[in-house]
């Protein structure tokens, strides 16, 4: 099964949620017919944004409007799952738009393929990417003498959207973000962990093309799919 992969570079998150609500509503149109591909895989990198899902709380935004404003960034409210979170540079954005019918695969075990895929990536780096339970994501923690994890710390925010078994949305690799950003939400909804990054955590900027061109093999290797080519 093949699936179309497209790097659309630096992105206005309204722009791109456009072009996502397409080609979604296209897969949709799709469902059942059992032909073309699987559907496609955006790679991107947003102008600063913060995204509020349906399930979240505004209060999470810990600053008002004229600040924003201010600082050259946008508030949006979104249909994705998830509470808020923040998009911009140094940070690599995939938003799967998959008919996982055609896959193969329940949401559940996509989502799982999603977490993985950065697991698999940022193992590349020598970071251990981790679950924790009741929070999805990607997470980063220290361990003590008898392996207690303590100091998490997210690297990958996730947050999805289907029907019918079609997807859309989908996760936010912290690379060489600025985690300053992060300050201004209670990320995720969370009061109590922190936020992180492959350069933070290694102590040197990561190629940005490198770190895509991995998350991509990564994620097309779990779901047994290959590139459309031509």
């Amino acid at each position: 099964m093949e699936v179309e992969c497209r790097n659309l570079g630096t992105m206005p998150y309204r722009e791109c949620w456009q072009l996502q609500q397409r080609l979604f509503d296209g897969r949709l149109s799709l469902v059942g017919s059992g032909d073309g591909d699987a559907g496609t895989v955006l790679f991107v990198e947003h102008p600063p944004v913060f995204t509020l899902g349906k399930s979240g709380h505004e209060e999470n935004m810990l600053l008002d409007g004229g600040r924003l404003e201010a600082l050259g960034a946008e508030f949006i409210h979104i249909d994705r799952g998830g509470d808020i979170t923040f998009h911009g540079p140094g940070q690599t954005v995939c938003y799967p738009i998959l008919d996982l019918g055609r896959i193969g695969i329940g949401l559940r075990r996509y989502v799982e393929i999603l977490e993985q895929s950065v697991i698999d990536t940022v193992a590349g780096y020598g970071i251990r990417g981790e679950r924790l339970k009741g929070a999805t994501g990607v997470w980063i923690c220290n361990r003590r003498e008898d392996g207690t994890p303590y100091a998490w710390r997210k690297i990958c925010a996730i947050g999805v959207r289907a029907s019918r078994f079609v997807t859309m949305h989908g996760l936010a690799l912290n690379a060489n973000t600025d985690l300053n950003w992060f300050s201004m939400i209670n990320p995720c909804g969370f009061t109590d962990k922190g936020v992180t990054s492959i350069e933070r955590e290694t102590g040197r900027r990561a190629d940005m093309e490198e770190v895509r061109a991995a998350l991509q093999s990564n994620l097309l290797r779990l779901l047994g799919v290959t590139e459309a080519r031509g």
